[in-house]
């Protein structure tokens, strides 16, 4: 793991200030932490091109939490990100995660952990991408940074507003269906990022090995704000 930049400093340091993303306690543990990685006992045999299938599969895993919440950790090296060329690159494949995923029934609201403002809206909708994305932009202590909501339903966007004030818990969109989030099982993608580089509606949610550092640093861990034990 890189060194702790200074935004991760910051969100370490007010820990407190945040709000949930979804409406569940995630502190409270009883969730199930999966493993899409290489080596994973679970879904390595999975056949991640058939969404339905896979989404089925890992929701009959989910069910029997307390909390039917499923984690996808951060800073994982994924196998399946081999389903959609979106991921292809000249020299290796991305494949290294940069947000936390937070696997829950489509429709789940999606709020926002602190002070916001509505940064930009895009619908990503090649396959494997994002599907309809928003982007926040927040300011703590003087400083200025992002976070991204990826896999979003499209009706639920539809009334946000480039600029708008949001505040801490307010809820904006929901979570998307396979139709629609880029042909994923439902769940929402959640990424903090430092520096957009002039993007909009869209950032890289996976990068490639071979530049991992670069972009942990760039995307801090997620969990500074989501608070979940364990991870």
């Amino acid at each position: 793991m890189p060194a702790m930049s200074d935004l991760a400093r910051l969100l370490a340091a007010h820990r407190d200030r945040f709000r949930p993303v979804i409406p569940f306690d995630l502190g409270d543990g009883g969730f199930v932490v999966l493993d899409f990685s290489e080596s994973s006992p679970d879904f390595v045999r999975v056949d991640v091109n058939d969404a339905v299938g896979f989404s089925e599969l890992l929701f009959s895993r989910i069910r029997a939490a307390e909390i039917p919440v499923g984690i996808g950790r951060y800073d994982e090296d994924r196998f399946i990100y081999r389903h959609s060329p979106l991921f292809d690159g000249k020299r290796e494949r991305r494949s290294i995660h940069l947000g936390i995923d937070l696997f829950v029934a489509e429709g789940t609201e999606v709020m926002t952990p602190l002070a916001a403002r509505i940064h930009s809206v895009a619908d990503n909708a090649r396959p494997g991408d994002y599907g309809p994305t928003v982007i926040l932009e927040h300011e703590l202590d003087g400083t200025r940074f992002w976070t991204l909501y990826g896999h979003l339903g499209r009706w639920s966007v539809l009334h946000l507003e480039i600029g708008a004030e949001l505040v801490a818990g307010e809820s904006f969109a929901e979570v998307g269906n396979i139709a629609e989030n880029g042909g994923w099982p439902p769940h929402l993608h959640f990424q903090v990022v430092s520096e957009l580089g002039g993007r909009s509606g869209d950032y890289p949610g996976v990068a490639a090995p071979s530049e991992r550092a670069r972009w942990l640093a760039l995307c801090p861990d997620p969990n500074l704000i989501l608070g979940i034990p364990g991870l």
